[in-house]
């Protein structure tokens, strides 16, 4: 399967650069560019691309809340955030938004691809300094939301956890002896019961309510 490209960056040699690039990729294809995030929401809406490449800072619109209006109409869009920020004040919004991946713009050009990939499955894709600022954030703070955790069976508890410890869908089944599809299925499920917008939503949910510390409910 092709996956479709929208790329968003308000400098023009940055989205050159990223459509040579990507073009030489098998199984890629760039379907558009935009210079702000007002622009992104709209060719999202006219493209309906598969991902979106989205800066942070760009005029008119910034990238996160571009993300927030993409992911409110077209919820089945990943968006991979990739910028030069890497603290706490962007990465944390734009996680909350709906941003499905979180990289820098020093980010190998394999790794780019591999991100975008695997992002397309359905697994998170964060930087590792993201990720540190995000586990400080959640670790540091002591509200808590109340989700209905007791609506998840025994099963999609676990999934759950499985999640949080950042496993693909190929290694729950494994872990859980279980069918990729069942696996699917249960994380559909969890997704909707916690109305979270994806699996690295569900990720931070998960370790934000200490998930992995609960024992799976008895029924």
């Amino acid at each position: 399967m092709t996956i479709k490209i929208l790329i968003a960056d308000d400098h023009h040699v940055v989205r050159r650069g990223l459509v040579f690039f990507l073009r030489t990729q098998e199984a890629i294809e760039v379907i558009g560019e935009a210079s702000n995030g007002k622009e992104a929401v709209e060719l999202a809406k006219r493209l309906n691309p598969d991902l979106v490449l989205m800066d942070l800072v760009m005029p008119e619109m910034d990238g996160i809340q571009a993300t927030r209006l993409i992911k409110a109409s077209q919820p089945e869009i990943k968006i991979m955030m990739l910028t030069s920020f890497s603290d706490q004040e962007h990465v944390i919004p734009a996680i909350e938004a709906g941003a499905s991946g979180y990289q820098l713009k020093d980010i190998q050009p394999d790794e780019l691809v591999k991100s975008i990939k695997q992002i397309m499955k359905g697994e998170n894709q964060l930087h590792p300094k993201a990720t540190t600022l995000v586990l400080k954030h959640l670790s540091g703070s002591s509200r808590r939301e109340r989700k209905p955790i007791e609506d998840l069976t025994k099963r999609e508890l676990e999934v759950l956890k499985e999640i949080a410890a950042g496993k693909s869908n190929k290694e729950i089944a494994a872990s859980l002896f279980i069918t990729e599809k069942t696996v699917k299925t249960h994380v559909s499920n969890v997704l909707a019961k916690l109305e979270l917008a994806d699996r690295t939503q569900a990720a931070l949910f998960a370790v934000r309510n200490r998930i992995v510390e609960q024992d799976p409910p008895s029924a």
